[in-house]
């Protein structure tokens, strides 16, 4: 995919900081002192500050979040499907924030009830898809079965990432249960169940299978990718940073399946994908294998 659109998009994602100015600047002079700038979840008020106040907030935490998006969206080289929807979320989340400015100023001027329940469900539905495009992304073709005596697998797993997001997950099921208004309650459901798919992501773990043909991963019995051997061009132990994050991570022509800090970084001939593992011999070994199989295979 051209890059030069995708780049003129991110760029674009700036105009929410002078039309956040924008929307305080035409109400300035109307707005009052102190204005309501916190609310509780029945929507009432329960945080104030000066209209200075509020308008410097607004802006740092924008700024703070347009500088994260486009330090993430312009990571990419060659931009994707997950890539090209990734923008899209970040948008979603762009004109939700302008729209819960709208409806702060709108409540301090006119005293209209302010509903965050909207905006929060796009935002999740948003994230939902762009999960699902993110699953779908670069899985290749099903490499061809081989007995199991022919096929190595390999499992890379967290018992204790695990744990962690089932305790995050079980602070959110009860964070739910003492919302007071219902239906919060059922949209912060959406991140809840997201927790649990990630626990139970970490619990199972990513699944390496090695044959002949080239290297599939898996996790929780859904193919995530598929890797033709003729499309490997090199590979190496390597350490992954913590600052890269865990689970299946990277956009663009890179991604990882990691849960810890060792791998096995392989190069392809259109990116690379880093297979996570506490023992990454094994993946190297394992890789050899299947190369020395094939070539004599080819030999013969």
């Amino acid at each position: 995919m051209d890059s030069k659109p995708y780049r003129t998009m991110v760029a674009l994602l700036w105009l929410a900081l002078p039309l956040t100015a924008v929307q305080f600047w035409t109400v300035w002079n109307k707005l009052p002192a102190r204005m309501a700038s916190h609310f509780g979840a029945a929507g009432q008020p329960n945080g104030w500050m000066s209209r200075q106040s509020l308008v410097i907030f607004f802006l740092v935490l924008l700024t703070f979040l347009l500088a994260t998006f486009t330090w993430v969206l312009t990571r990419v080289r060659k931009p994707d499907p997950l890539a090209w929807s990734l923008l899209a979320m970040f948008y979603v989340a762009a004109g939700v924030l302008l729209s819960v400015n709208s409806s702060v100023l709108n409540y301090n001027l006119y005293g209209r009830p302010l509903n965050i329940m909207p905006g929060l469900v796009v935002v999740f539905v948003a994230a939902f898809l762009v999960i699902g495009v993110g699953l779908s992304a670069k899985r290749g073709r099903v490499l061809p079965r081989q007995t199991a005596a022919a096929e190595i697998e390999e499992i890379h797993a967290s018992p204790l990432w695990a744990l962690a997001f089932a305790m995050v997950t079980a602070i959110e099921f009860g964070v739910i249960a003492v919302i007071p208004v219902p239906g919060l309650r059922w949209v912060m459901t959406l991140p809840a169940v997201l927790l649990l798919g990630v626990t139970a992501l970490a619990w199972s773990g990513f699944h390496y299978r090695f044959t002949t043909h080239g290297v599939e991963i898996s996790t929780l019995g859904f193919r995530l990718r598929s890797i033709p051997l003729q499309n490997i061009k090199a590979y190496a132990v390597a350490p992954w940073s913590a600052l890269g994050g865990y689970g299946i991570r990277g956009i663009g022509e890179r991604r990882a399946y990691v849960w810890g800090n060792t791998g096995v970084r392989i190069m392809l001939a259109d990116g690379e994908v880093f297979l996570g593992h506490a023992e990454p011999e094994k993946i190297m070994n394992d890789l050899n294998t299947i190369r020395q199989t094939q070539k004599a295979r080819e030999n013969t």
